[in-house]
Formats: C-alpha cells, sequence, structure tokens
C-alpha cells in the first residue's frame, strides 16, 4: 500500500509538468484556426475565379491567370504552414506521454523529451514563417 502511494508521487509531477505542454497546445490549436480559415479563403478565391466569365474575356484573362498563380503559391504556402503547425502539436503530444512513460517507468528520458520539445518548437516556428509569408503575399496582391 505504502508502496502504491509513493508511485503516485511520482506521477503527480509528471501531470503537473504536462499541463504547460496542454497550454502549448491550446495555442496551436488557435493558430491552426486561422490558418485553415485563411487557407478556406484562398480556395473559396480560386473557385470564384475560375467559375466567373471573366476567363472568356481576353483582357481580364491576363489579370485572373495572375490571381490564380498567385493564389496558387498562396495556398501551397497555407498548407505547409498547416502541417508544420500539426506536427508540431503532435510532438507536443508526444512530449506529454514521454514524461508519463519516464514517471510511470522511472526511465531517464530527459534527453528524449527536450529533443521532441525542440522539434516542436522548431516546427512551430517553421510554420509560423510559412504563415507570416502567405500573409506577406496576400497583401503585397491585394487591390483596392
Amino acid at each position: 500500500m505504502i508502496d502504491s502511494l509513493t508511485d503516485i508521487g511520482g506521477v503527480s509531477p509528471a501531470v503537473q509538468l504536462a499541463l504547460t505542454p496542454a497550454f502549448l497546445l491550446t495555442g496551436i490549436a488557435g493558430i491552426l484556426n486561422v490558418m485553415t480559415h485563411r487557407l478556406g479563403r484562398i480556395i473559396d478565391r480560386g473557385r470564384y475565379l475560375t467559375e466567373t466569365d471573366g476567363l472568356n474575356d481576353p483582357g481580364k484573362q491576363e489579370l485572373i491567370e495572375q490571381e490564380l498563380n498567385s493564389l496558387e503559391r498562396r495556398r501551397y504556402l497555407a498548407s505547409a504552414a498547416i502541417n508544420m503547425g500539426v506536427l508540431s502539436a503532435l510532438l507536443v503530444c508526444s512530449v506529454v506521454s514521454v514524461m508519463f512513460l519516464e514517471a510511470l517507468l522511472d526511465l531517464n528520458l530527459k534527453w528524449l523529451i527536450g529533443g521532441l520539445f525542440m522539434g516542436a518548437t522548431i516546427t512551430l516556428v517553421l510554420g509560423l514563417a510559412f504563415f507570416l509569408r502567405e500573409v506577406h503575399l496576400a497583401t503585397r496582391s491585394i487591390r483596392i
């Protein structure tokens, strides 16, 4: 009975430590929500342009093709940003899992936890960089 209470003491700090990555996951989820919304807007605009009658008008056709090319580049960047964000979230989930394995099995996996967390941070930074580039292209190509 006393041994089982001692084991619970090892899990409790792991649960407390796992809360920090859980907050990070919440932030990543919010970022992914914004990114997927932007991707949806890009796709909707592309559909609108391809379904419009302007493709038959030689004067508008070149402008529409330019905008479609810009939208394709933005779609690629938004998709890459989403992929990096999801990979970051998966790595954060892996961090939590390994933290619990370390506590439950009394292993020394700090190097793995650190590596996974660094990977999560790097992929999040890459995702945000792709997103920033997409926003930059969007603001550069806008016509008011």
